[in-house]
């Protein structure tokens, strides 16, 4: 069967998150490049282990999570419906049946797995009916950082508000409480460079995101902000 191994190394795939890269930094969005796939992944199985996924659901959940932005260079506002598509025009011919062996590609319920979600990343109306399609939202809108943006404090006047949120971030981190059966995002923001209230100013719609896929999965979301509980 394909693992994420594969997915990692596919020149398509490499491709397409390189150009989808060039073209949301044209637009100037911030980092969507190898860097995001590659933590949205890692997150994704991570806290698809420990809601308590299967081996392959996480590994599913991680390939999905590297893959989620890569239609981003056919269309921003329809990034996630494109990145679905190329998936399985890319995997189409590797789609083994129920009666295989299972030592080559995807079975047909993984392929439709993958495929949906990534389609359900960044939906307005996202409607979750999957743990994989949750664990990749919550991994990808969890990642707020310095890093996605290439802009310092000396160009202040030239940051958006999304590049000064992003800059101003200096550690950001998800945990799971499976006891307590909570979901965590865990921020520290330097508010010499924005107030925390420029944080909800656009975030706010990530963070129902984030409670939706946590209530999909039987947990509460909560956000801290400097050691200090705002959900």
């Amino acid at each position: 069967m394909l693992t994420l191994k594969d997915i990692k190394e596919h020149p398509q795939i490499l491709e397409f998150i390189r150009q989808s890269e060039l073209s949301v930094k044209a637009l100037g969005y911030t980092e969507h490049g190898l860097r995001h796939s590659g933590l949205v992944s890692q997150r994704s199985q991570k806290i698809a282990k420990e809601v308590g996924l299967s081996e392959r659901g996480a590994e599913l959940a991680a390939i999905a999570g590297f893959c989620h932005d890569m239609g981003n260079f056919l269309g921003r506002s329809r990034h996630h419906y494109w990145g679905a598509l190329l998936f399985h025009q890319i995997f189409s011919n590797q789609i083994r049946s129920s009666s295989s062996n299972g030592q080559i590609g995807f079975s047909a319920r993984e392929i439709a797995l993958i495929m949906q979600a990534i389609s359900n990343h960044d939906k307005y109306n996202m409607k979750l009916t999957s743990p994989v399609s949750a664990v990749v939202v919550l991994a990808d809108k969890s990642d707020v950082h310095r890093s996605r943006t290439e802009i310092r404090p000396s160009k202040k006047s030239k940051m958006d508000i999304h590049d000064r949120v992003n800059y101003a971030t200096t550690k950001s981190e998800i945990k799971v409480d499976k006891i307590k059966k909570n979901i965590t995002l865990s921020l520290k923001i330097d508010v010499q460079i924005v107030p925390i209230m420029e944080y909800f100013e656009i975030f706010t719609e990530r963070m129902i995101y984030c409670r939706k896929a946590a209530d999909y999965l039987g947990y509460k979301f909560n956000l801290i902000i400097n050691n200090f509980k705002l959900l």
